[in-house]
């Protein structure tokens, strides 16, 4: 068996699957004089607006390659979640899908509990274009209080270059903001959000002549890991080690953590967020 008709058997194995699952009658199809659970074949083939016949001869194993095109619409139609329609690009195409950018800033509880139990150690949760999202208290006491900016404005890109306090607290501005801009052209690039960022790029192109020059740069930057240092006004000069991660079942997000390389440091952190003030 070649690699292709395998291929293609496993593509119609899977869309069987996914098609035996749906409920008919929540589509409005009538749930009567079914012989197999699920929607029939030609049903699936009208909501993706594709020939009846080529669909079953894709679920058959003898329909060729489809495009992207058809493997999005009949993942729109099967309802197929983000991780089940980069797995039927995979076994369709060889690839994941295209970048398709989730505009979507909610977290979950989940998520929200992860941060507090990071603590002190600063936390965040960002998206591909730098808005955070979520944040833990050693956030709000260390880098930034997001939840005194309003929705809008709580982006990293923004407060680099526009917030005089998220500046001042930089030890070297100018690398941190080249580093920043960098890193953030290479997520939006991965993300496909550049649509969703050109109006941030806009507004920063007017209002800072320093981002308009590094702009005009073009560097790109891998945001992973590395150091950050910042002159804190209670704790002085800090260094911590921040990593990025990947967040499971929303590509569009990246957990971001900073732990000071001094252990020391972390208790100090800790005081400062049981302060009467801070609490």
């Amino acid at each position: 068996m070649g690699e292709g008709t395998a291929r293609e058997n496993r593509l119609g194995a899977y869309l069987k699957g996914r098609r035996a699952r749906l409920d008919p009658a929540a589509f409005g199809f009538s749930a009567s004089r079914r012989r197999t659970p699920g929607l029939r074949r030609e049903e699936v083939a009208q909501r993706a607006n594709i020939s009846p016949t080529w669909y079953a001869w894709l679920e058959q194993g003898r329909g060729g390659a489809p495009s992207a095109d058809v493997l999005d619409r009949i993942a729109s139609a099967l309802l197929l979640t983000d991780v089940e329609r980069e797995h039927l690009f995979l076994i369709g195409l060889g690839h994941p899908p295209e970048a398709r950018y989730r505009n979507d800033r909610g977290v979950t509880p989940r998520l929200q509990r992860v941060l507090a139990a990071l603590e002190p150690s600063p936390a965040l949760i960002r998206t591909a274009t730098w808005d955070v999202v979520a944040w833990n208290r050693s956030v709000r006491v260390m880098l930034t209080d997001y939840g005194a900016l309003p929705p809008d404005q709580r982006n990293i890109l923004r407060a680099i270059f526009l917030d005089p306090a998220a500046r001042a607290i930089q030890y070297d501005w100018e690398s941190v903001a080249r580093f920043v801009l960098g890193a953030v052209r290479a997520d939006v690039a991965r993300a496909g959000a550049e649509a969703e960022m050109r109006p941030l790029v806009e507004e920063l192109r007017r209002l800072s002549p320093e981002f308009q020059a590094l702009w005009e740069e073009n560097a790109i930057q891998g945001p992973g890991e590395g150091l950050k240092h910042i002159r804190h006004p209670a704790l002085g000069q800090l260094t911590f080690e921040y990593s990025a991660f990947a967040v499971d079942g929303r590509p569009d997000l990246s957990l971001v953590v900073y732990n000071p390389v001094e252990p020391a440091d972390l208790a100090r952190i800790a005081a400062l967020l049981e302060a009467p003030a801070v609490g």
